[in-house]
């Protein structure tokens, strides 16, 4: 099974957690801090393999969930940091955020890695927090939390040349004549329901990779048909073969087909009109097809070449695959669109995150949520009073207390905090 798009949970390591622990010596107060630091949380990171071409592997498992960090030991020993989660994927594999829409990372060469997540950083053991006021400080951090996110994995093959026109014009016919592959052949449209790929050997030391791409039909760019779900795969080829029936053999002219085909091309992104095309005009083995080419060659104009051919024959197959070998030759292998910052860097103004917001609940109680002040409360170890006292400066530091008493809070009030409650004090 052909699997090309997957909705995934990825969820990175936790860091481990700081110990609070003491050395024996003489004439040092507790004899001194030794607790450790945790180890960072595991990474999720994706990391190309040419040998995949599908993301079956996703398909049933959608959860990936990284190793916490070792917790901090005595003798001030670190926690071990845990080995990253490393998720094989094919070449041309995107990522994205659902929430925010954001491309992660874009993965088209083999070996190539992308973090997906960060793992959260370990916390600090007692060790950390002695000064010349506190010299066998009584607190340590827990680690911090690994990121979360749902992500969108989409495929989009890497092929030299894609085979693109309506349904049943002959493309994988063609594909199965050229190379080795095998895609389903038969008399009805639509036969082609995943993208097929076959290494294609020109005869003379060359070769390219060519990809049958489902029959698209008009409409296919707004989601008629199977097209929409496939054009994806047209992006990343560097040149488009337009399989066109001169036969005309499902009561369409070949001219309107080509015109719309290249319609619903546009209409999905308008950068792949500017990919070359090279017209195969296939069926020429029928009748009328000679007449319909004609016609075809006076509407459309000498500058596109047309290549006349016949899957079922194999006639004019050696002239087609020789014209598209010659155009690979003058273009460059596909390369990801990169910023070029060579001379100048552009600093791009990116609003900082709010560290906290407040809300109420229908009991009249305060509620505090956001990213950075739920980190701080999952970070602190409430089983030891200093820590307590240090979180409460935290949020005094971020401007909490005045907030609260912004919005009206009184002597009393409840305040929560995740699973937390406590009261405020003026």
């Amino acid at each position: 099974m052909f699997v090309d798009q997957v909705s995934v949970y990825v969820k990175a390591g936790d860091g481990g957690n700081g110990l609070v622990a003491y050395r024996r010596e003489k004439y040092v107060p507790k004899g001194g801090p030794a607790g450790g630091d945790g180890g960072n949380g595991a990474d999720i990171v994706f990391k190309v393999d040419e040998g995949l071409n599908t993301l079956m592997d996703f398909r049933y498992n959608r959860h990936f969930k990284g190793k916490r960090g070792e917790n901090g030991m005595s003798k001030t020993q670190h926690g071990k940091n845990a080995a990253a989660y490393v998720i094989p994927v094919p070449p041309g594999t995107t990522v994205i955020d659902e929430d925010t829409e954001e491309v992660i990372a874009d993965l088209t060469t083999h070996e190539q890695e992308a973090v997906i997540a960060k793992g959260g950083r370990g916390g600090r053991g007692n060790t950390r927090f002695a000064s010349p006021r506190n010299p066998a400080p009584d607190m340590a951090e827990n680690g911090e939390p690994g990121q979360e996110r749902n992500i969108k994995v989409e495929l989009k093959l890497i092929a030299d040349v894609g085979l693109v026109g309506f349904p049943s014009v002959g493309k994988s016919t063609l594909l199965s004549v050229v190379s080795a592959a095998k895609p389903k052949v038969a008399a009805y449209h639509f036969t082609t329901v995943a993208p097929n790929l076959g290494v294609v050997d020109t005869g003379d030391q060359r070769s390219f990779v060519m990809a049958d791409l489902p029959g698209l039909i008009e409409g296919a760019s707004q989601g008629v048909g199977l097209g929409y779900q496939f054009l994806r795969h047209v992006e990343r080829t560097r040149v488009i073969v337009h399989v066109i029936d001169m036969a005309g053999t499902e009561g369409r002219t070949p001219y309107e087909d080509y015109m719309k085909i290249n319609e619903e091309l546009a209409a999905y992104d308008k950068k792949l009109l500017t990919r070359p095309q090279i017209i195969a005009a296939n069926k020429m083995d029928m009748p009328d097809a000679e007449e319909h080419l004609k016609a075809f060659k006076e509407k459309l104009g000498e500058e596109v070449p047309i290549y006349n051919i016949s899957a079922i024959t194999k006639e004019g197959l050696r002239d087609l695959l020789f014209a598209v070998a010659d155009k690979l030759e003058e273009i460059p292998k596909y390369e990801p669109e990169i910023e070029q910052a060579d001379e100048t860097v552009v600093y791009r103004y990116q609003k900082e995150e709010e560290p906290f917001h407040i809300t109420r609940d229908p009991d009249g109680a305060y509620v505090l949520y956001g990213h950075r002040i739920e980190t701080l409360f999952k970070m602190t170890d409430f089983q030891h009073d200093e820590a307590v006292q240090r979180f409460s400066r935290q949020l005094r530091g971020m401007g909490v207390d005045k907030a609260l008493r912004e919005r009206g809070a009184q002597d009393g009030d409840t305040v929560r905090l995740l699973d937390y409650e406590f009261d405020f004090i003026e």
